[in-house]
């Protein structure tokens, strides 16, 4: 007799289902080459993350979705002190799901000074290991030096992840 519900079928439909959410997957760790990607940029314009990462430290960091309370809050935390940030040599890239027109919007609506990406296929969020909620990445960040990951921030904190980027660099000069 063929059960409809049976504990086998409902354990592949449970593992199907976390496996298209994205919840199981594992962040780059530290000491980790850095994704290289060519992105699309809020101009439309697309750019080359190795070429990037040449040029001095860079933060990536994730969010969810574009003009959300929490995603704005990161950004105009970053934005706020991205002076410091430009002193400390930290290019910054914000990346989500969302499509070139509603990153550009963002930008322009709350006037961030940094590049967002848009990666509504999210293969850099993928490349990443950035766990996703359904389409959209949870919150994350990288710093990256010489193409390598040098600090994670699995759990970003959207009031102060520039004091926690300009803190793990300073960090990081303390220690070698």
């Amino acid at each position: 007799m063929n059960r409809p519900y049976s504990p086998c079928r409902i354990a592949i439909a449970i593992i199907a289902l976390l496996s298209a959410m994205n919840l199981s997957a594992e962040p780059l760790e530290i000491g980790s080459e850095a994704p290289a990607l060519k992105v699309k940029i809020d101009s439309g314009d697309t750019i080359d993350l190795a070429e990037a990462y040449g040029q001095g430290a860079v933060l990536v960091y994730f969010y969810p979705r574009a003009d959300t309370p929490g995603c704005t809050k990161q950004a105009c935390n970053l934005r706020d002190h991205y002076a410091a940030l430009q002193d400390a040599g930290i290019t910054v890239f914000g990346v989500s799901t969302d499509e070139v027109e509603a990153q550009k919007a963002f930008k322009v609506k709350f006037n961030l000074p940094f590049t967002l990406i848009a990666d509504p296929k999210a293969k850099l969020v993928d490349a990443f290991g950035v766990p996703k909620n359904g389409d959209f990445a949870r919150r994350q960040a990288f710093l990256i030096k010489g193409a390598k990951i040098v600090w994670r921030d699995l759990e970003a904190k959207p009031a102060t992840q520039a004091e926690d980027a300009l803190a793990a660099l300073a960090g990081l000069g303390s220690a070698g």
